[in-house]
Order: structure tokens, then C-alpha cells, then sequence
């Protein structure tokens, strides 16, 4: 299986890391550094814990985590709304 790029920092590789998402060029996942800094560490804490990762792609992650989220949000509410737009009780 080919690797496959995620933006233009970010890889999911099956050879890497069991095919997580991870930092491209490197072993660390990207799920990981999303839930160090959810749980409050810094951007210069986590660029010192893993010097291979740049500002750049952190912030690449986290846009895109966003984009799944609100994305996904959206997709869940029309789910909920359809039986209401169908003329249909719930």
C-alpha cells in the first residue's frame, strides 16, 4: 500500500506506526501530540518533547482536526434533522 499524504505535513503509511496518521518523516502520530496539547501542554513544551515536528505541521494538524470536526458535526446534525425535514415525527 502506497502511502498516502494528508496535507503537506501529515502521512498515513501502513508501514508506520501500524497506518496511523503521523507527522510526515517521522513515527510520531498525530492523535498523540493532538491530546498532549488538549490536555494542556504548550506548543514549545511539545516542539522540545519532539524536535523533528515543526510549528508548521502542528498547526496543519490542528487545522484539519478542526475541519473533521465542525465537518463532521454538521454531517451528524442533518442526520438528526432528516425525519423533521421528511415531514415525519421522531
Amino acid at each position: 500500500m502506497k502511502p498516502r499524504a494528508i496535507g503537506k505535513h501529515l502521512v498515513v503509511d501502513a508501514r508506520v506506526c501500524h497506518g496511523r496518521l503521523t507527522f510526515r518523516g517521522t513515527r510520531v502520530p498525530v492523535q498523540t501530540v493532538l491530546h498532549v496539547l488538549a490536555e494542556g501542554r504548550t506548543l514549545a513544551q511539545v516542539l522540545k518533547g519532539w524536535p523533528e515536528l515543526t510549528q508548521e505541521a502542528i498547526a496543519e494538524a490542528l487545522q484539519l482536526a478542526g475541519e473533521a470536526l465542525v465537518r463532521n458535526a454538521g454531517a451528524q446534525a442533518e442526520t438528526l434533522d432528516e425525519p423533521a425535514r421528511s415531514g415525519r415525527s421522531a
